[in-house]
C-alpha cells in the first residue's frame, strides 16, 4: 500500500502521515513510497481512531461531568485528521511571539493534549476561528469549546497521562519470543529498528554481518539488549504439548513409590523380589541371573510398591544418563556373609549420584556365617549409617529364603514413600519413561512402560521417543489384559511402528497430526545429534564451563591398580579441596582395577572425569566412552594425576585482576565531530597511551569517570601507542563528561590466574 493510499485511509495528509511514520520508524521518503504490510499493520495501530471524535462533537455545553470526562479522552487521544490539523493550526498559528508554530506541528496526536494544557485565555481565540474555516453549521463550532473548555480544569490533569502510554512502548523494554537462527533483517523487523542501525551495532561488536546472516542465540540477546529488548527463545513444539499437559497441583494425589534392588551379582536380588510378589521370578531367568529389566507392582495391604528389578547399576544409570529420573527409592541388597563387595560401592556411587534415598536389606540371614554387624561396620565407611547406630539410613535384615523381616521392609518402604511426599495428578493425559522394549514375533514391537502422571487407556495416541502410534492393548505386569493405567503403574504396551528405546518419554496427544510432527521433530534432533557425540566437561573446559555457570562442582571417577595407590591418589586430591566457596570438589567412585562400562555410564550420566593409574581400558569401553562423550585420563605417575587435577581446579578459580599504570595525557582542547561524538586534543605528559587501554578521568584530585579508548590518532593518522611528549587526538568511547585541563590515565587490567597454596 502507498502512503498516500494509507493517508487517506487514516483521514491525514501525506504530509502529516510521512511525519508520524518517521516517529514511528517506517522508513519511506514520498507520498508515492510503497509499505509493507507490517509497516501498514503498525501504522494502522498506531494513528487509525479516526470515528472516536465524531460521537464527540454532538454532546451540548451542559451535558453532565460523567459525560465530559469521556469525550475530552478521546479527543486527547485519538482525534480525527481534520480536526487534529485544525487545531493545530488554530493555536499555533496566532500566538507566534508566545509559541513556534513548529512545536505544535511535530506532535500531531498530542494536539489536542496541547490545547487543553494551555492557558485559559489561550482556547476563546481558536474557538472563534475554525468557524469560519470549515464553513459548517453552526452547532459544530459549539462542541469544539465545550471540549475545550472541559479541558483546563481537573479532569483534563486526569487525562493527561492518558496520552504516555502509548508512547511508553517505544521507549520501555519490551519481552520478544524468537526462533534461532535469526536474520539481521527479520531480528531488526521484530524490534521494530532500521537492519542499518543492527548492522552498526554489531560491527561495533567487531561482528561482520550482513542484512542476510543468520545469528545465533547469544549473538542475537546481545544485538537485542543494546535496543532495550529482551529476547527468550520461542517455547519448541514439544514444550508447549509439555506445557499442556502439566499436572494440575489441585489434582495431586498419592501415588505409591517406585523402588529399584541394586547391589552385588548373587546376593540376592532377583530372590528378594521374587519373595516380595511371591511369584518365581528367578526360576524364569537363565542361571537364576536377571537378564533384563523388569517392572512389578506388588499390592500391599497399606498401599502399592512398583518394583524395578534391575540386572545392576549400569541399567541404573544408563537410564538416568538418558534422562529417564524414574526411582524414588533405592533397596540395597548387601549378603549377610558376604559384607560389602566391589559391585555393592559401585551401587552405592551410583545410588548417592542420583540422589535417591537408600534402604539397605541384608539378605541371607538365615546362614549361619551371617553377620549383619559387619555389614553395617562395612557401610558405615560409605556414609551410611544404620539408625540403630544413630544414622539415618533404615537397614533391615531380611532372608529371602524363609521370608523373615521382608514385611518389616515393605512396612519401611511405605514410610520413606510418606516422608518423600510422592503425588501425582491421575487426570492429566499420561506421561511415562520406558523402562525396556523389545521385538517379538507374535505381538511386534512391545514396551514396558512405567507411567508417571495421568492415566493410560485403550485407543489413545501416544509419542514414544521417535514414535507415534496408537495404543492397541496392554498387559500388566501379571499378564493380565487391562483397559487403563495409573501413575506409578507398569505395564506393557502394544501398538507402536517399531521398538523404542530404554528411557524414552511416552505423552499421550489428542492430536494424531501433532503426535506425528513432534515424533518427525524428535528424529531429526536424533539424526544431528548422531553426528555429533554427545558433549560432556573435560579437564581442558573446565574454567569456561565455570565461567558460563553450567558447572558448579569437579566431579572425578577414580580408578588404581591396588589399593595403596587408590589411597594415595585419594589422599593427595583431598589435599587440594581448599577452596570450598568457590570450587565443589567431588569424587563419585573410587575403585581398584581397569576402567569399565560401568564406570563410564557413571560419568556420562553424572557429568563426571574418569582419571586412572596404572589401569587398562578394553577395547569397546573406549568405544563407549567416545560415543557418551567422556573424558578418560590415564597417568602412570601419581604426581603428574594429582597437577592435572589441580590445574583442573585452578582454572576453576575465579582470576584476580591486576592494574598496571601505563600513561598520563593532558587534554589541551575539545572539539565536537558530529558524527563520532567529542575528540579531545591531548599531549602525552607521562609514559604512553595506547589504544587497547581503559581511560580514567582524573579532574583535580577526583576519578570522573572511566572509559575505553575508541580511536586514537596521531596528526591524521590512526595510531596504536602514542609517546611521551607527543600530542594526539583521543575519542573516547561511551558518553565521557571531559573538559579541558582534564588529565587522562591509561590503565591495562590483566587477569592472573590464582595458584592453590
Amino acid at each position: 500500500m502507498r502512503v498516500s493510499e494509507l493517508a487517506k485511509a487514516l483521514e491525514l495528509s501525506s504530509k502529516e502521515l510521512l511525519v508520524k511514520l518517521k516517529t514511528l520508524r517506517i522508513a519511506a521518503k514520498s507520498a508515492s513510497s510503497v509499505l509493507d504490510a507490517d509497516a501498514v499493520n503498525r501504522a494502522r495501530k498506531a494513528l487509525a481512531k479516526p470515528k472516536k471524535p465524531a460521537p464527540t462533537a454532538k454532546p451540548a455545553v451542559r451535558t453532565a461531568l460523567a459525560a465530559t470526562l469521556k469525550k475530552p479522552a478521546a479527543i486527547a487521544t485519538a482525534p480525527s485528521a481534520k480536526t487534529a490539523a485544525k487545531a493545530a493550526t488554530a493555536v499555533a498559528g496566532p500566538p507566534k511571539p508566545s509559541a513556534p508554530p513548529r512545536p505544535a506541528a511535530v506532535p500531531a496526536r498530542p494536539a489536542a493534549a496541547g490545547v487543553g494544557s494551555t492557558p485559559a485565555a489561550a482556547p476563546p481565540r481558536p474557538a472563534a476561528k475554525p468557524q469560519p474555516k470549515p464553513q459548517a453549521p453552526p452547532e459544530k463550532p459549539k462542541p469544539a469549546p465545550a471540549a475545550q473548555t472541559a479541558a483546563p480544569p481537573q479532569p483534563a490533569a486526569a487525562q493527561a497521562p492518558a496520552a504516555p502510554p502509548a508512547a511508553e512502548p517505544a521507549g520501555a523494554s519490551r519481552r520478544l519470543e524468537l526462533t534461532f537462527p535469526i536474520s539481521v533483517k527479520d531480528l531488526a523487523a521484530r524490534m521494530d529498528v532500521k537492519a542499518s542501525d543492527v548492522i552498526k551495532h554489531l560491527l561495533q561488536q567487531k561482528i561482520f554481518a550482513s542484512i542476510v546472516q543468520l545469528l545465533d542465540e547469544a549473538t542475537a540477546v546481545k544485538a537485542a539488549a543494546a535496543f532495550n529488548v529482551e529476547i527468550v527463545p520461542a517455547p519448541t513444539l514439544e514444550e508447549q504439548l509439555l506445557k499442556s499437559v502439566e499436572p494440575d497441583p489441585k489434582r495431586m494425589a498419592p501415588r505409591a513409590p517406585v523402588v529399584t534392588l541394586m547391589g552385588h551379582v548373587d546376593h540376592g536380588k532377583t530372590s528378594l523380589l521374587d519373595a516380595i510378589r511371591e511369584a518365581k521370578v528367578a526360576e524364569g531367568e537363565a542361571g537364576g541371573i536377571t537378564q533384563h529389566i523388569g517392572a512389578y507392582a506388588v499390592p500391599l495391604a497399606k498401599g502399592r510398591v512398583t518394583f524395578l528389578d534391575t540386572p545392576g547399576h549400569e541399567a541404573f544409570s544408563a537410564l538416568r544418563a538418558r534422562g529417564a529420573n524414574v526411582t524414588d527409592i533405592v533397596v540395597l541388597v548387601v549378603a549377610a556373609d558376604d559384607g560389602v563387595m566391589p559391585q555393592t560401592v559401585e551401587a552405592i556411587d551410583h545410588a548417592k549420584a542420583a540422589g535417591v534415598h537408600i534402604v539397605v536389606a541384608i539378605n541371607k540371614m538365615d546362614k549361619p556365617e551371617a553377620n549383619p554387624q559387619k555389614v553395617k561396620q562395612q557401610l558405615s565407611q560409605y556414609e551410611l549409617i544404620g539408625e540403630d547406630w544413630g544414622g539415618k539410613t533404615i537397614m533391615v535384615p531380611v532372608s529371602a529364603r524363609t521370608r523373615d523381616g521382608i514385611d518389616h521392609l515393605l512396612e519401611m518402604l511405605l514410610l520413606e514413600a510418606e516422608l518423600l511426599e510422592l503425588k501425582a495428578d491421575p487426570e492429566t493425559p499420561a506421561q511415562g519413561t520406558v523402562i525396556e522394549a523389545k521385538q517379538t514375533k507374535d505381538r511386534g514391537p512391545v514396551a514396558t512402560v512405567l507411567i508417571q502422571q495421568g492415566t493410560l487407556r485403550i485407543g489413545e495416541t501416544v509419542v514414544v521417543g521417535a514414535l507415534s502410534g496408537r495404543v492397541r492393548a496392554m498387559v500388566d505386569d501379571r499378564g493380565h489384559r487391562i483397559k487403563e493405567a495409573g501413575p506409578a503403574k507398569p505395564v506393557e504396551i502394544l501398538g507402536l511402528p517399531d521398538v523404542p528405546q530404554a528411557g524414552d518419554k511416552l505423552l499421550v496427544l489428542s492430536d494424531e497430526k501433532l503426535a506425528r510432527q513432534l515424533a518427525e521433530r524428535r528424529r531429526e534432533q536424533r539424526s544431528r545429534q548422531a553426528v555429533v557425540h554427545p558433549k560432556r566437561i573435560t579437564l581442558e573446559e573446565l574454567h569456561q564451563r565455570i565461567t558460563e555457570g553450567k558447572l558448579k562442582d569437579l566431579r572425578l571417577i577414580v580408578k588404581a591398580d591396588v589399593q595403596g595407590s587408590l589411597e594415595a591418589i585419594v589422599s593427595s586430591l583431598e589435599k587440594l579441596d581448599t577452596e570450598k566457596e568457590e570450587v565443589q570438589f567431588k569424587t563419585l567412585h573410587v575403585g581398584v582395577g581397569d576402567i569399565n562400562e560401568s564406570d563410564v555410564i557413571l560419568a556420562a550420566a553424572s557429568d563426571a572425569i574418569i582419571v586412572g593409574f596404572h589401569v587398562g581400558i578394553e577395547p569397546k569401553v573406549q568405544v563407549l566412552a567416545a560415543n557418551e562423550g567422556v573424558d578418560v585420563h590415564i597417568y602412570q605417575i601419581i604426581y603428574e594425576l594429582v597437577n592435572a587435577i589441580k590445574a583442573a581446579i585452578e582454572g576453576l578459580l575465579e582470576p584476580t585482576i591486576e592494574e598496571t599504570f601505563i600513561g598520563r595525557a593532558e587534554i589541551l582542547k575539545l572539539f565536537q565531530v558530529s558524527r563520532a561524538g567529542m575528540v579531545a586534543g591531548c599531549r602525552v605528559v607521562k609514559g604512553s597511551i595506547r589504544r587497547d587501554c581503559t581511560m580514567r578521568v582524573i579532574r583535580g584530585k577526583e576519578r570522573v569517570g572511566e572509559t575505553p579508548i575508541a580511536s586514537l590518532k596521531r596528526v591524521k593518522d590512526d595510531v596504536r601507542e602514542v609517546q611521551e611528549g607527543l600530542e594526539c587526538g583521543i575519542l573516547l568511547g561511551g558518553k565521557a563528561d571531559v573538559q579541558v585541563g582534564d588529565l587522562l590515565e591509561a590503565w591495562e587490567l590483566k587477569k592472573v590466574a590464582r595458584k592453590l597454596a
